[in-house]
């Protein structure tokens, strides 16, 4: 493996205009559920035509442009094109709610905003109306919203678009009159230090913080994981997993294009069904997912029809991989050679990497070893002292993958790096002897829920607004299927009544559906210190008990 990658030192750009000039007529992109292929040729020119519409609406060099939507063509184009005029990606959740959106929106400082018209169930227009009801009466290209200043332009990634916005094709058509010489002239300005994407994760502490992430952060994470699972532009990629998410595009769409391979997206949210005939129809070498994604798969009852011959290797991640399922992905699926990656947003994201050589055992009982370029410490909690060799503690980790901070947020990024480099996981980890890795619990109060990362105390102060709660606790409880659910523990106010249906009523359509409590427990008193801090490992194990789920609590993970 080389020392120095060749993308260090590059942008996006850079990669996407060597890998399309080298691979023309190769398979890029493939949407089968939209009936969408495009080949590095064309999503080279789809990339261009879309940075072209991005300057005619006038985005400028360092501006933030928000995608709200599910897996999309557009999505893969916008993330490309963004890059390639300086611009900075945001990417939103699509489970984000009104609440949620107008508060990303205003803490990014969105100039732009692209979306999709709906969902299953959720209509993303009606959403934003509800954020910014002047967009109705607003001329493209000019909308004033009193909640959300910044916000100036609304593009629909489809054709359906309301008064306000601008539908795809005309956003394109924008772009039409736009020279070659201002897009070159755009991406020679930029440089691979400069910021490219901001994700939203809850990190360690408090709300959701936007980890500014770098070029060269996510074009030398996005290599080395390549090189882990010995990629190469015969390789395939089926990629379930969110766009929006680093797991879909750093390692899924970014890695692929430094790789030349082709990305293959089922749908445009998870559908087990979908991805087993999408690796079947397109003969995918790779496979990606969160355990949940591939127990759902394992147990489709149509599973066995499938011919999954063509799979190699893959990622397992996004939460703690259970040992069994691990095994039953080489044994029943077919993909021999399945990695295990660790890591977070704030690292771009992967810290640790199984390799494909590396023994069954390694790859299921641990999370691999350093990608190169890295450095990890292990800590006692809360210091910076090392701990003794193969005892557990703090994972820390310095090097290329490290974020450039929260964006407009320096305490929280003072808390989460070092002066001298080292971003704090929060994560409790071990070494083995041979230089391996496994993750053994974590500090921070996190649940982390079929891959979605969400931190108590969001949902503790939006229950908080309920009238009848005087208190309320978060916390995970063990799953089988997700790995972790919530469970929120509610006192209530004296003489005031509440059962755990309308504790779940008043959160959906209101927080994002995988914030919902699964358990509600209304209680008279939470156990405390001396001191009176709650104790929540305590309610952790009262919930357990009280739901039986101590065999989901007993599975083994790496």
């Amino acid at each position: 493996m080389p020392e120095m990658p060749w993308v260090d030192g590059w942008t996006f750009a850079d990669v996407l205009e060597r890998t399309a000039a080298g691979n023309a007529n190769a398979g890029a992109v493939v949407f089968p559920g939209c009936n969408r292929s495009w080949t590095y040729g064309t999503f080279h020119e789809q990339v261009r035509q879309t940075a072209r519409g991005l300057l005619a609406i006038g985005v400028k060099h360092g501006e933030h442009v928000g995608i709200w939507a599910t897996n999309w063509p557009e999505w893969i184009a916008l993330q490309f094109a963004a890059a390639s005029i300086g611009a900075v990606l945001v990417n939103v959740n699509p489970a984000y709610r009104a609440h949620e959106l107008e508060y990303v929106l205003n803490q990014a400082d969105m100039t732009t905003l692209f979306l999709t018209d709906r969902f299953k169930s959720t209509d993303y227009f009606a959403i934003l109306n509800s954020v910014c009801p002047e967009l109705s009466e607003s001329v493209p290209r000019a909308l004033n919203a009193s909640r959300c200043p910044r916000l100036r332009h609304v593009v629909s990634i489809k054709e359906e678009a309301q008064a306000g916005m601008l539908r795809w094709s005309d956003f394109i058509d924008q772009g039409r009159q736009t020279g070659d010489a201002e897009l070159e002239a755009r991406r020679r300005a930029t440089a691979p230090d400069d910021v490219v994407n901001i994700q939203y994760t809850s990190g360690t502490t408090g709300f959701p913080k936007g980890a500014m992430l770098t070029h060269r952060n996510l074009l030398m994470n996005a290599f080395y994981v390549g090189e882990r699972l010995s990629f190469g532009n015969q390789d395939r990629l089926c990629i379930p997993v969110p766009l929006y998410h680093c797991f879909g595009c750093v390692m899924g769409t970014l890695m692929c294009v430094i790789h030349g391979s082709a990305m293959v997206l089922p749908a445009e949210s998870f559908d087990p069904l979908a991805t087993l005939q999408a690796i079947q129809d397109e003969r995918c070498t790779g496979i990606y997912g969160v355990p949940t994604m591939f127990i759902a798969q394992l147990n489709h009852p149509r599973f066995k029809e499938f011919d999954l011959s063509s799979l190699r290797t893959g990622i397992m991640a996004g939460s703690p991989c259970p040992i069994e399922v691990m095994r039953a992905v080489v044994h029943q699926m077919g993909a021999r050679d399945i990695t295990i990656a660790y890591g977070l947003t704030e690292a771009s994201p992967v810290i640790t990497q199984t390799r494909a050589t590396d023994s069954l055992e390694h790859r299921v009982g641990t999370v691999g070893t350093i990608l190169p370029g890295l450095e990890v410490r292990i800590v006692q909690p809360g210091t910076l002292q090392n701990v003794v060799e193969g005892q557990p503690g703090e994972l820390l980790v310095r090097g290329h993958g490290v974020m450039k901070g929260y964006y407009n947020k320096p305490a929280e990024t003072a808390a989460a790096i070092t002066p001298d480099g080292w971003l704090r996981s929060g994560d409790l980890a071990q070494r083995t002897a041979d230089g391996f890795y496994r993750i053994t619990g974590r500090i921070k109060d996190m649940i982390i829920r079929g891959g979605e990362n969400i931190y108590p105390r969001e949902i503790e102060e939006f229950l908080h607004s309920h009238p009848a709660i005087a208190d309320v606790q978060v916390v995970g409880l063990p799953d089988q299927r997700f790995g972790e659910e919530v469970c929120a523990w509610i006192r209530l106010h004296e003489g005031a009544t509440l059962d755990e249906t309308a504790v779940k009523e008043f959160c959906r359509g209101q927080i994002a559906h995988f914030k919902v409590p699964r358990y509600v427990v209304i209680v008279d008193q939470f156990p405390t210190t001396v001191t009176g801090k709650v104790q929540k490992f305590k309610l952790r194990e009262m919930g357990i008990e009280r739901f039986g789920l101590q065999t989901a609590a007993g599975i083994e993970t790496a």
